[in-house]
């Protein structure tokens, strides 16, 4: 069980929103790459990084800060004798020039969320010409998907597109419970289940994580076919430490993901 530190990117910064409402954000460092390094000292696997402004604007925005950061984990996966620290990044990625580029800049994996669910068509491509490096993040609320940073409902089974991006070659599903993001108050682990049982593919779980229990649940759940667990707030504000918590998760897991 992968946990992952989420990096999310507003004006250059790194914030924390809850309920995905800009309005609502907390600065959390000046210096994401300095953030970045923080969570790789503390023993990160994978990181994932949103660029915000870029969900919004349907655009890049925070490239300058992105490649910043992709810079810190080469130099720190060298320096310590590693294999590549995976990073995924979403937000405002729209067509396939980009995601040409960000990967060209070392991203490993390329998050696609609106862009999935109101023109399937560009995954459906995005998949065939980058296969293995395509995320879909679909944002749930009471099984329903969410788009445009989480202001509109499309109506949409969170399931019945699952499916069909499975069916597109996408690598895995990134599941938020919009309801619980950024609010802490635990993982929504019978949905997270129920579309884990649903597809072949791996989940990572997001949204809701609070404190180390919370990932002691998921672990338990782990054979249902979740990869991982995006952290946020959780781990900015300290209820959950997270090498201690990555520690625990090994242990519960056989060290599966490491």
């Amino acid at each position: 069980m992968l946990l992952i530190p989420a990096i999310d990117l507003k004006d250059g910064h790194c914030v924390r929103l809850k309920q995905g409402d800009m309005d609502l954000a907390t600065v959390f460092s000046e210096d994401p790459a300095d953030m970045a390094l923080h969570w790789l000292k503390k023993g990160a696997r994978r990181l994932h990084l949103v660029d915000l402004n870029g969900a919004f604007a349907g655009k890049p925005k925070n490239e300058s800060a992105i490649k910043s950061i992709l810079q810190v984990v080469q130099e720190y996966a060298e320096d310590n004798d590693l294999d590549e620290i995976p990073v995924q990044l979403g937000g405002g990625i729209r067509d396939l020039d980009t995601i040409e580029r960000y990967l060209d800049d070392g991203i490993s994996y390329i998050i696609v969320g609106t862009a999935a669910v109101k023109n399937p068509g560009f995954l459906h491509d995005a998949c065939g010409a980058f296969p293995g490096h395509i995320i879909v993040g679909l944002d749930a609320k009471d099984g329903k998907v969410a788009t445009d940073g989480w202001s509109k409902m499309s109506g949409h089974e969170v399931i019945d597109l699952a499916k069909k991006f499975e069916g597109y070659g996408v690598e895995s599903i990134i599941y938020t419970d919009i309801g619980r993001d950024g609010m802490m108050a635990g993982v929504n682990i019978e949905a997270t289940v129920k579309l884990a049982r649903a597809v072949r593919i791996p989940v990572i779980a997001s949204g809701g994580v609070h404190v180390l229990a919370d990932v002691e649940a998921l672990c338990a759940v782990q054979d249902e076919g979740i990869e991982g667990v995006i952290c946020g707030r959780s781990i900015y504000e300290g209820t959950l430490d997270l090498a201690s918590a990555q520690e625990r998760a090994d242990e519960l897991t056989e060290g599966a993901g490491a």
